[in-house]
């Protein structure tokens, strides 16, 4: 994927828990787009309060529907002493459906702030057999440190990509393409830039965790009370 544009400012977007607004400072969606097997990712999240307003807007903008909503269950392996983690990397092994999928992510070289979009060099290719690639990991030296998941809906038009992500915190979107392409769909979904979310679902589960006090350990539907899902109009 093309890289970010190269605007250096950083711009700051409100997630909403409780009804309050809690300030973040301004993630890829999931069609897997192989070979090659190493791009660059560009993407945001936008914070959804109807899926069914949004989702509607698509086919009229050139978008088809990819997958149908589909439960995916991401599992992130780092060292004992978060040697990836602190090294701003990530290793994923995710289940998309009956798809497994292995990913490698890390910080462009050079990159030390955000701009309005995020960017990461990626890494990923489909496997065989998910349990048996996470043995690998652990014999390794990587252990199962973070679970996340979400129902994923997934949109394409000729450029980029449009995902609804049910996640156990709510509704969220992601747009992931060329930088040129984000912006320009944004607008005619009638999304201001402000709106522009670049942090992990990891990191907004730790601030929503932080606010709540809670002491769930994953971003698990299991693990959230459904009272923290606002209600979707779509439902």
């Amino acid at each position: 994927m093309p890289a970010n544009r190269g605007r250096s400012h950083q711009r700051s977007a409100v997630v909403f828990f409780f009804q309050s607004p809690f300030v973040i400072f301004p993630c890829r969606p999931g069609w897997y787009r192989l070979p090659p097997m190493q791009a660059m990712e560009t993407e945001v999240k936008i914070r959804v309060s109807d899926s069914k307003s949004l989702e509607a807007k698509l086919p009229g903008l050139g978008f088809t529907r990819v997958t149908v909503r589909t439960l995916e269950r991401n599992t992130l392996y780092d060292t004992p002493e978060r040697t990836l983690r602190n090294s701003r990397q990530i290793l994923r092994l995710r289940q998309y459906g009956n798809t497994w999928v292995v990913t490698h992510k890390r910080v462009p070289g050079g990159a030390d702030a955000e701009g309005p979009h995020k960017n990461r060099v990626e890494t990923e290719t489909v496997v065989e057999d998910g349990p048996v690639m996470g043995q690998v990991f652990e014999a390794l030296g990587f252990i199962p440190v973070f679970v996340y998941e979400k129902w994923r809906t997934e949109w394409a038009d000729l450029q980029g990509h449009c995902v609804l992500d049910e996640t156990p915190l709510g509704l969220y979107a992601e747009l992931e393409g060329p930088s040129e392409w984000i912006d320009a769909t944004a607008q005619k979904l009638g999304i201001d830039e402000n709106e522009f979310i670049t942090l992990s679902y990891g990191r907004i589960f730790e601030l929503w965790r932080d606010q709540s006090g809670s002491q769930a350990q994953n971003f698990t539907f299991e693990e959230i009370p459904e009272v923290f899902r606002p209600a979707n109009p779509a439902n």
